[in-house]
């Protein structure tokens, strides 16, 4: 039985072309359609960088050396201690984009295939958007992997290790390697010295409005250095959205207007924006400070398109191992009847400064 024909040359000029001309614009769509995304993109804290075993942020983890001196007096100096670095794996995240050969067969028309193919990357880039959030809340479910983005609840914790620094006791300098957290459903939380931290007045899940602001201002506190260093967003799903929301008269709803243009429902508090992020994690909330966490991607695989196989040139894994005997195992090869083209990522989220972000986790409310 005869195949359908197809015009390679003009399915590759047309691919080519138009894969090209999408990149900067499948990158804008990806960081400006959700609050998360877009807040690292506004705020410079989605980085590339040019390669290395692994994305290395430098850390400050104790002081320096500062005193008085007088005249002619000798100055000591001393070995100075506390600056350390965490180092990121990275990971990688992919989509596919395939068209048939019968797709091809019945788009051969030019605007036919210009359409087809936005539509192919239009699907590729809703998924990356779905898929890269998910990691970047911790909230894949079933569907995560060991090769995930870390999320942002792991980062910004109180005792998982991230960056391969694990906080310890003190005097160690990574007793600071910590976020302020606090357990809505035990009322109970540390904050980045690991010492016990003191609600008054005391709370009760679940919480009203009055105790919702009672543990965003503390919370808010713990994560700040009494000046100008303190979180610039927050962000809660519908739960801590609603709470905080009720808690507040007409006269001071206020809501970050540059933010509500773009379509990304927020409040205020202490003048910073409180986002609906309806993919954060249930009863949680975040803190996030943009100068110390962020993503880190690399510069020549920031969501960079491949090229297109050629017709019939694809493969994918049997369920038959061609060679069981070999390390890694090597797959059969199926020739399938299609082009495939991958949008790639490497990078991954970081942070330097842990003890600048908070989380609040197990909140329900009244």
């Amino acid at each position: 039985m005869a195949l359908a024909s197809h015009t390679p040359t003009t399915w590759d000029t047309i691919l080519s072309t138009t894969m090209h001309n999408y990149r900067k614009s499948l990158t804008d769509n990806i960081f400006n359609s959700r609050p998360l995304l877009e807040y690292f993109m506004s705020k410079g804290r989605v980085r590339t960088i040019d390669g290395g075993i692994s994305i290395v942020e430098p850390l400050l983890l104790g002081p320096g050396e500062a005193n008085s001196y007088g005249p002619w007096q000798q100055i000591s100096v001393n070995a100075v201690a506390g600056i350390s670095a965490a180092q990121y794996p990275w990971r990688q995240l992919y989509a596919t984009i395939i068209i048939s050969g019968l797709e091809e067969a019945q788009n051969n028309g030019k605007e036919q295939m210009i359409s087809l193919l936005e539509a192919k990357v239009m699907q590729a880039e809703n998924t990356l958007k779905d898929v890269l959030v998910q990691m970047l809340y911790g909230t894949r479910g079933g569907s995560a992997l060991a090769t995930d983005f870390t999320a942002l609840t792991t980062l910004i914790d109180a005792t998982a290790a991230a960056g391969g620094i694990t906080p310890a006791a003190s005097p160690a300098p990574e007793n600071l390697w910590r976020s302020p957290t606090w357990d809505a459903s035990a009322n109970t939380g540390t904050d980045a010295t690991g010492a016990a931290i003191a609600m008054s007045p005391a709370t009760t899940s679940p919480y009203d409005g009055a105790e919702v602001e009672r543990v965003l201002r503390k919370m808010w506190m713990l994560a700040s250095d009494a000046g100008s260093d303190h979180v610039d967003a927050i962000f809660a799903g519908t739960g801590w959205y609603e709470a905080y929301e009720a808690s507040l008269t007409p006269q001071v709803r206020y809501t970050d207007t540059s933010k509500a243009n773009l379509g990304f429902t927020n409040l205020m508090f202490k003048n910073i924006p409180i986002y609906w992020d309806p993919n954060a994690p249930t009863g949680t909330a975040l803190g996030l400070n943009s100068k110390y966490v962020g993503l880190t991607l690399h510069s020549d695989r920031n969501f960079t398109q491949s090229p297109f196989t050629s017709n019939l040139s694809g493969s994918v894994a049997s369920t038959t191992n061609a060679n069981p005997g070999a390390t890694p195992a090597a797959p059969a090869a199926n020739a399938i009847d299609a082009r495939v083209s991958f949008i790639t990522t490497y990078g991954n989220t970081t942070t330097r400064e842990r003890r600048r972000n908070f989380k609040i986790t197990g909140a329900t409310f009244s």
